[in-house]
């Protein structure tokens, strides 16, 4: 299954205040990006978060984003609390660049 452009244009809108939030269609899916950091994409209808240590304290579900990926990724099911989204949204990109 492949997301759709309403969910990806649905979760962009919640992202909406973050600045150079970037997004790249790939075979059906969407990658995240912030200034160049990919931090996530949404797959099969989901937003995914890449794993990083700061964000493991929300017990986030951890899924496989597709069948051959070697990692798994944090579920981010609630994404009409966009205070929560913002925040764990930064902590991800932040951890990333270190």
């Amino acid at each position: 299954m492949s997301t759709s452009k309403d969910f990806k244009d649905y979760v962009l809108g919640q992202l909406d205040g973050f600045e150079n939030i970037t997004c790249r269609p790939m075979m059906g899916e969407f990658l995240l990006y912030q200034d160049g950091t990919l931090f996530g994409g949404i797959y099969d209808e989901k937003l995914l978060l890449k794993e990083v240590d700061g964000v493991r304290k929300y017990n986030l579900p951890q899924v496989i984003p597709y069948a051959s990926a070697k990692r798994t990724m944090f579920y981010v099911e609630d994404l009409d609390d966009t205070e929560k989204l913002a925040e764990l949204v930064r902590t991800t990109v932040a951890e990333l660049r270190k």
